[in-house]
Parts: C-alpha cells; sequence; structure tokens
C-alpha cells in the first residue's frame, strides 16, 4: 500500500473531486488549476468547467461509478453535500462512504475527506483534532459513524486517508451553501435585515473557502500529514454574532439590521420548509460558544489564515462583481 500511494503522489496522475459542485470543491479546483495540476471533476449531474476536461458524472452511492470515477487517480478528495435531511444522511453516506474507502484501497490513493463538526457534539472549549466524539444531533451520529470508518481501515493498514474538518463556512464561493452568506451577508447586500440564528453574544468560528481550499491541497501535497485528523485554518478567536453583522454592514456601507431566530421559530418555520426544521436539531451550536481551534494545521503549515474583515470584504467585492 505505501508503495502504491508514494506512486501515485510522485506521479502525473489526476487529482480528482468527487462532489464537485460545492462551493469548498469549487475554490479547491481554482488551486488545483493554479499549481497545475489535472483536474477531475465527478458529480452527479457533470457540468463544464473553464480549464478542466475530465468531468465525469456519475453516482457514487453506486460503487462501480465510484471505481470508475476513482480510477487512476493521484489524490481523491472527497467534498459531497447531501441535502440537508438526516434521513438522506443515514441512507446515503455509509454507502459512499463505504464505495470509496474500497476504490480508493485498491488503487492505493490517498483519500482527503472533507467534514465538519457535527461529531463532536455541544463541546465546553475549542474544538480540537482530539476533541471526542459526542454527538447529540442525528446528523451528527452519520458523521461520527463515518469518520471512525475511515480511521478503521487507516489503522488496519490498507486505506491512505485523511479527514480534513472545517467549521461553518463563508466566502466569496459559498452564496447558496455558507450560512453566514445566505442569513447574513446576502440579506443585508439585498437591503432587507439579516437573520442570526441562536445567541448573538457568543463566538461563533467560522472558515473562510479559500482558505479551506488551499489547505485541502496542502494536505494533500505533504505526506507527512496523512492518517490524521486537521482543521482547516479558520481565525480564532471568532466575533459574535451582534459583532458579525456590524462587520458585513460596514463592508456594505449600510445599517446593521438584523433579527434574532430562536428555537420556537425555527421549529415553526421547520412546519412550512423542510431544510430548516432540520437546523432545529442543530440549534446547540448557536446558543453555546462555538471556538473552532485550528492551531495544528497553522503550524505544520506555518499558514496564517484570513481575517474576517479581509474575507468579509472580499466576499462583499464579489457579490457586486457578479451582478456585472
Amino acid at each position: 500500500m505505501a508503495s502504491k500511494t508514494q506512486s501515485n503522489l510522485t506521479g502525473s496522475g489526476v487529482y480528482t473531486i468527487l462532489g464537485a459542485g460545492g462551493s469548498i470543491a469549487r475554490e479547491l479546483t481554482t488551486v488545483l488549476l493554479e499549481q497545475g495540476k489535472q483536474v477531475r471533476l465527478v458529480s452527479r449531474q457533470a457540468k463544464p468547467i473553464k480549464g478542466v476536461s475530465d468531468i465525469i458524472a456519475a453516482d457514487i452511492t453506486d460503487p462501480l461509478q465510484t471505481r470508475r470515477a476513482v480510477s487512476g487517480s493521484a489524490v481523491v478528495f472527497l467534498c459531497v453535500g447531501l441535502a440537508y435531511d438526516h434521513k438522506v444522511w443515514q441512507d446515503k453516506w455509509p454507502k459512499i462512504m463505504q464505495n470509496v474507502i474500497e476504490a480508493c484501497s485498491e488503487g492505493g490513493v490517498p483519500l482527503i475527506f472533507f467534514d465538519n463538526v457535527y461529531m463532536y457534539g455541544l463541546v465546553n472549549g475549542a474544538m480540537r483534532e482530539d476533541t471526542p466524539y459526542n454527538p447529540r444531533s442525528k446528523k451528527g451520529e452519520v458523521r461520527a459513524m463515518i469518520a471512525d470508518k475511515i480511521m478503521q481501515h487507516v489503522k488496519q493498514g490498507n486505506l491512505t486517508a485523511t479527514i480534513a474538518r472545517s467549521a461553518d463556512f463563508y466566502g466569496p464561493a459559498a452564496d447558496s451553501t455558507g450560512i453566514l452568506n445566505i442569513m447574513v451577508i446576502n440579506k443585508l447586500a439585498q437591503g432587507q435585515a439579516a437573520n442570526w440564528m441562536g445567541n448573538d453574544q457568543v463566538t461563533h468560528s467560522y472558515t473562510f473557502t479559500p482558505d479551506a481550499g488551499k489547505a485541502l491541497y496542502l494536505l494533500a501535497a505533504d505526506p507527512s500529514s496523512y492518517n490524521q485528523v486537521w482543521h482547516l485554518p479558520t481565525t480564532n478567536p471568532a466575533p459574535n454574532g451582534k459583532e458579525y453583522v456590524e462587520m458585513v454592514a460596514a463592508a456594505l456601507h449600510v445599517k446593521p439590521r438584523y433579527t434574532k431566530l430562536n428555537g420556537f421559530m425555527i421549529r415553526l418555520a421547520g412546519l412550512f420548509n423542510k431544510t430548516i426544521a432540520e437546523l432545529h436539531e442543530m440549534m446547540y451550536q448557536t446558543t453555546h460558544p462555538y471556538i473552532f481551534d485550528s492551531s495544528k494545521f497553522e503550524k505544520h503549515f506555518n499558514f496564517k489564515p484570513t481575517s474576517y474583515e479581509e474575507g468579509i470584504a472580499i466576499t462583499v467585492k464579489s457579490i457586486g462583481e457578479n451582478k456585472k
């Protein structure tokens, strides 16, 4: 296994992104192309992207389609985003993870899994790579299960893999997926009052998507980082909700108007919107301090995360550019 993996890394294989339609995958694609890498984009509905000729339509809940998508890869990034529905996660994530692990193991291909922090549950203090799993949501239970599955195969010696975790994220490519984009940045940019879920007086970490894209590449390019969990670079300490709204409003030159959404309001809105209903079990992340520590990554790669002021300014600027 070690020799296969090493030959893949030093050869001319393709860098494959499974789940190529999301904001993190788009940032990663940009970085890989800048580094002169051959990129393969895999998604259910493949769409052409400038600079990428290797685009595959595949359903990676199917073992054969997954094996075909992974074949010939130097590295595989798993960046899939499923519908925000715990029943979908319970059904599809175990299949996806099993198929990807088998395909990567057979080909001796390193796997970089882009993960979140749901498996940690409510943490008293900072979330770190060695924080025990204590999920308090159905989606968190799924995330804990698939992360455990990866590391079990790593320990057995039949898989080379890295788990790369991000906090909630925001950025210029996250208009439809980043909570900070959707509820604060986009709202204020459209002349509406922003929304803030939970307690607006507690700190909440957000990862800047361009930083995440750069970090995923750095992990893939450094074999010494393999077979570990890493937190992707995220500025700490982070602002609280009120401070985020004020920061975004200042960048947009508008008043910092916002509405606080509590658990009852989320539950009520969830009666009419299934995605909103799924947010209710995650409310603990917004009522308590949400502190994401990425010092391990920052020290190893000598990487300074983008400040919130700069990240918000870049994101706001991208909104104006997209309107042109």
